[in-house]
């Protein structure tokens, strides 16, 4: 059963995610405004992870944030996170859920472009894994441009009851689903900014609980400025017992708290590639309830692009993984020689007590 934890812990984090794609689309449709939606879904999150921060951080002594690591972190958190997540919505409005969910997969092709712009990457062109890095990542891209400029036929012959939908992409333009695609693109594009800030932020200020919350809790503050300046009606912030109450509290406290951890759990028991393999699930899961819930088409177009984005993202982690076997054959190149040095370190460490039991005979 303990085999079969990080099995289950991941298919759960692909439906929560499919999910949050779903319930955002859910409250696009009734009439949500994306930045009402993001300072509510920060505020879920913030004050959902507030209470963890007196239980798991209690006794680790921190060192205080001085007013340059503040600006840092409102920084990132200001300009880039909140940005992404008012993009994405912005974008949701006129795409499907399937494509929503689907663009997720550029994500580690962004971040290893910029990881190689700010020279944090090296590219290996002549090696096996640094081609498969770069075509995967090639293809990742192909795969979301194929989603922005075609659509195509449908999949399959829609139905009359379609037509009474919540989602009718009959009623969308070209240009709406080119605006929309493009608008989700530039939302990913800084989630992907955002997680490349998080390693050197880690490094100067650790504390993964404590830098989360203050990115929520900063990424509150900014969406709800943001938020009251476009949006001045207070029906807009009326929020009822209905799908948009429902939607911003999953995505702030369980997308936002309870995958932020067992994301942390998973990756540490079995890897980050471990975890980014199951990508593709949260896709297929999505156009399965789209369908369903929201009666979105499935289009040839669509199946084009998640073939390309699927087929990049696997490539480029076979890179990464071939990449990470071959630093770690490089530190013990020869079997013999690590069995050499482990035997070394084991009679070493013998000849250490046979020494200390000898002197205690002395003694007594």
């Amino acid at each position: 059963m303990k085999k079969e934890k990080a099995y289950i812990a991941v298919i759960v984090l692909q439906f929560s995610y499919a999910g949050m794609i779903l319930f955002s689309k859910a409250a696009m449709s009734s009439g949500m405004k994306p930045s009402v939606f993001v300072a509510f879904r920060q505020a879920f999150a913030t004050f959902a992870l507030l209470p963890f921060i007196f239980v798991f951080s209690s006794n680790k002594g921190y060192a205080p944030l001085a007013w340059t690591g503040f600006c840092k972190i409102f920084f990132v958190s200001s300009y880039v996170l909140a940005l992404s997540f008012n993009l994405n919505l912005a974008g949701l409005q006129y795409i499907s859920a399937t494509f929503g969910t689907a663009i997720l997969s550029i994500v580690p092709a962004l971040v290893f472009i910029m990881a190689v712009c700010l020279r944090i990457e090296n590219v290996a062109i002549s090696k096996w894994h640094g081609v498969a890095k770069v075509f995967g990542t090639i293809l990742g891209l192909s795969g979301a441009m194929a989603f922005t400029f075609y659509k195509g036929p449908p999949l399959l012959p829609p139905s009359t009851h379609d037509a009474h939908h919540l989602f009718d992409e009959n009623t969308q333009t070209k240009q709406e689903w080119m605006k929309g695609a493009l608008l989700a693109i530039a939302g990913q594009f800084f989630y992907a900014m955002w997680l490349t800030m998080q390693a050197p932020l880690l490094k100067q200020f650790p504390g993964k609980l404590r830098l989360t919350i203050l990115q929520c809790g900063f990424s509150f503050l900014t969406a709800t400025i943001y938020g009251v300046a476009t949006e001045r009606h207070i029906s807009s912030w009326k929020l009822g017992w209905n799908v948009q109450l429902l939607s911003v509290a999953y995505c702030g406290i369980i997308v936002t708290g309870m995958s932020y951890w067992l994301q942390a759990w998973v990756i540490e028991k079995k890897g980050p590639v471990f975890s980014a393999i199951f990508g593709p699930l949260a896709l297929i899961i999505a156009a399965i309830f789209s369908a369903i819930f929201l009666h979105e088409t499935l289009q040839w177009g669509s199946v084009l692009g998640c073939g390309l984005l699927i087929g990049g993202l696997y490539s480029f982690l076979w890179g990464r993984k071939r990449e990470a076997h071959i630093k770690a054959q490089e530190v013990f190149p020869d079997p013999i020689e690590k069995e050499a040095r482990f035997e070394g370190i084991a009679a070493s460490s013998i000849t250490r007590d046979e020494e200390k039991g000898q002197e205690t005979q002395n003694i007594t």
